[in-house]
């Protein structure tokens, strides 16, 4: 029960931030929660998921203001995201990847 208290204040934080840049769609790595879904926070919406237990996971917060425009959101698994928006002209697919990072093992960088 904290657990979630906890998440749910930081998403609340972060949703503040991302709306004082005005940032409408950002992508997000090490999303440590079970399983997928999506959650509200503040004036986004944020999908998330992973294979492995506390362990990777990426997800994106999507603002309100272009929910509409959101035709796809899939969570291909604890590496890789993505989602397409629906445009004027054509379509957008945008692609959420957590790469790892300097400090890690090289077996994990090689395969990535």
């Amino acid at each position: 029960m904290l657990g979630a208290c906890i998440g749910q204040v930081l998403l609340q934080a972060a949703s503040r931030e991302l709306s004082i840049y005005k940032l409408d769609l950002v992508g997000i790595q090490e999303v440590r929660w079970d399983k997928g879904g999506v959650v509200s926070a503040g004036d986004f919406n944020v999908f998330y998921g992973k294979e492995r237990k506390n362990q990777l996971g990426t997800g994106l917060f999507v603002h309100h203001r272009i929910a509409s425009a959101v035709t796809t959101v899939e969570i291909l698994n604890d590496k890789v995201s993505y989602t397409v928006l629906r445009g004027r002209w054509c379509n957008f697919i945008v692609l959420n990847v957590y790469e790892p990072s300097e400090e890690k093992n090289y077996d994990s960088k090689d395969s990535f």
